[in-house]
């Protein structure tokens, strides 16, 4: 009852707020920085400083210059009893400690587990000894040389098959294409491919609509909401099955029932595979990631169930996550970048005409996975310029971390246990106290070294992977990816962003832009 009881007492507020937001928008898009000060440091009694989240959102330059004005670490403090006081933190020398040296001692935690329970135990949201379980065997199925041979034989079919021939009727036809569309069905083929070993065939001229596609976009708005409203109000949601929230609970469905057909196929496969004496059992060229941990050694890790569908649906999900939409919206990003900086455009082709084999179009160039991944290892000025992407545009805006136990950062901010650390990345790539005063400007040249050899930066500063323990175990095959598909259409296309369209980012766990990019492409005379 007493819940409910706060319920409507917010639901009473919410309208005075949204008045007060929008007859004050105005005022605020006019007044200076250091003028309104106060103002992004509302703390309402009761709603703490909740009702400055849409103004903050709206001027999030300005929030770069508080948080830079507070060195790097600031405290929110959310509505009464909700539990959503949070700190803020971009010092790469708290991240260093959370994530690294005094890992140990900070998890997700639980409130993070249930806002994302749709997904399980995915390695993304547990801890300790399971976690340890999953990263341990991921790694080793993704440093395999069949799984990575057969990982960029995947993408390099399909941007030869499908993503090109695609491309090139769009541009006969002057079609305008959303280019993030494209990149997040192309994505999601390939990654669908290597987890599970079946193609949904999402990119195409219908672009036709995949539930599970649907599901995983319906989930992720839902628990962007979970993260912007107290506990109690999405508790409710769900009870009624009001919302975002009922959405939410058709996505799980959606995922059960998907991942059960995947899985029950595969068993039958793999059963198949063992009846067939004439299969080469030493032949792995093209297992996927599901057959790999069905097929998984118990022996060595304890808590993982290869028998449990359960245990094998959220393993595909978190596969999928993790490597569908990162990858896409870096590319966006990438290609938006570069047209905006035609001379890094000119350095990267240079680049590919310098070091890729010579041939008269790209169908005639090798394709074989060992000889792509020789050529665009080579490729420094371009892994530097998609490094620069992801330092302005990180595919994963923020992250999120809680201490078992009490601590002091090295900032001095003393934290108790089980407090809600948000790391803001979007945030940090852009702190001039931290990438120096051209933090603003899209530089590729930051990393190269006076060698030409790649720069190296701490993951604690250039966080796009992750960083300590928790970095991205894939992370060297999804800069293969990006490269690989730069360096097609590069060398086939020239892009074009239509006129006046407008790009913004959109909150969500991803860093999508929010109206798409919409490009219109011209077939090169040679490649």
């Amino acid at each position: 009852m007493a819940s409910i009881g706060l319920f409507e007492a917010f639901l009473s507020l919410f309208p005075f707020l949204i008045f007060y937001y929008f007859q004050n928008k105005k005022h605020f898009g006019y007044l200076h920085i250091k003028q309104t000060l106060q103002s992004y440091h509302w703390n309402w009694p009761v709603l703490g400083m909740l009702p400055a989240v849409p103004v903050w959102l709206n001027r999030i330059d300005d929030l770069i210059w508080v948080i830079e004005k507070n060195n790097l670490t600031f405290l929110f403090k959310g509505p009464w009893f909700t539990r959503m006081d949070m700190l803020f933190t971009v010092d790469p020398a708290n991240i260093h400690h959370m994530l690294s040296s005094n890992f140990s001692n900070y998890i997700k935690g639980p409130e993070f587990k249930e806002i994302v329970d749709v997904f399980g135990d995915a390695m993304f949201n547990t801890e300790a000894e399971l976690w340890r379980n999953l990263r341990m065997s991921t790694q080793v199925i993704l440093s395999r040389q069949s799984f990575q041979n057969f990982s960029m034989s995947v993408t390099t079919s399909k941007i030869k098959d499908v993503l090109l021939p695609l491309l090139s009727r769009f541009s006969e036809e002057g079609t305008i294409v959303d280019l993030q569309d494209v990149f997040r069905r192309f994505m999601f083929n390939t990654t669908v491919v290597t987890t599970v070993g079946s193609d949904p065939q999402s990119l195409s001229t219908e672009m036709p609509e995949y539930e599970l596609a649907k599901a995983l976009e319906d989930a992720g708005e839902a628990i962007v909401i979970r993260h912007l409203i107290p506990r109690f109000v999405w508790k409710f949601q769900r009870w009624m099955r009001l919302g975002q929230e009922k959405k939410l609970i058709e996505a799980g469905a959606t995922f059960d029932r998907v991942c059960a057909k995947y899985i029950l196929a595969k068993r039958e496969e793999i059963r198949s595979q063992e009846i067939d004496h004439h299969h080469d059992h030493s032949d792995e060229e093209s297992d996927d990631l599901l057959t790999y941990f069905i097929k998984l050694d118990t022996s060595k890790y304890e808590l993982l169930k290869p028998s449990d569908d359960k245990f094998l649906r959220d393993t595909i999900l978190a596969s999928i996550v993790a490597m569908r939409d990162t990858t896409s919206t870096a590319l966006t990003w990438f290609f938006w970048l570069i047209s905006k900086n035609p001379h890094v455009e000119a350095k990267i082709r240079q680049e590919i005409n310098t070091n890729l084999p010579k041939a008269e179009s790209s169908q005639e160039r090798p394709w074989s996975a060992i000889d792509r991944k020789e050529y665009l290892n080579k490729l420094v000025y371009l892994h530097g310029a998609l490094y620069e992407t992801m330092r302005l545009y990180p595919p994963i805006p923020f992250e999120r971390s809680s201490p078992i136990q009490s601590d002091v950062l090295p900032s001095g901010h003393k934290i108790e246990a089980n407090f809600t650390i948000i790391i803001p990345i979007y945030l940090m790539g852009r702190m001039k106290s931290i990438w120096g005063e051209d933090a603003l400007e899209f530089k590729p040249e930051r990393w190269i070294s006076e060698t030409g050899d790649l720069r190296h930066e701490p993951s604690s500063k250039f966080f796009a992977f992750n960083s300590g323990p928790r970095i991205c175990p894939g992370k060297h095959l999804a800069m293969l990816a990006m490269k690989n598909v730069v360096v097609e259409i590069l060398q086939n296309y020239y892009i074009k962003v239509v006129k006046e369209h407008k790009i913004e980012p959109k909150p969500r766990l991803v860093l999508h832009m929010k109206h798409g990019l919409r490009v219109t492409l011209t077939k090169r005379c040679s490649a």
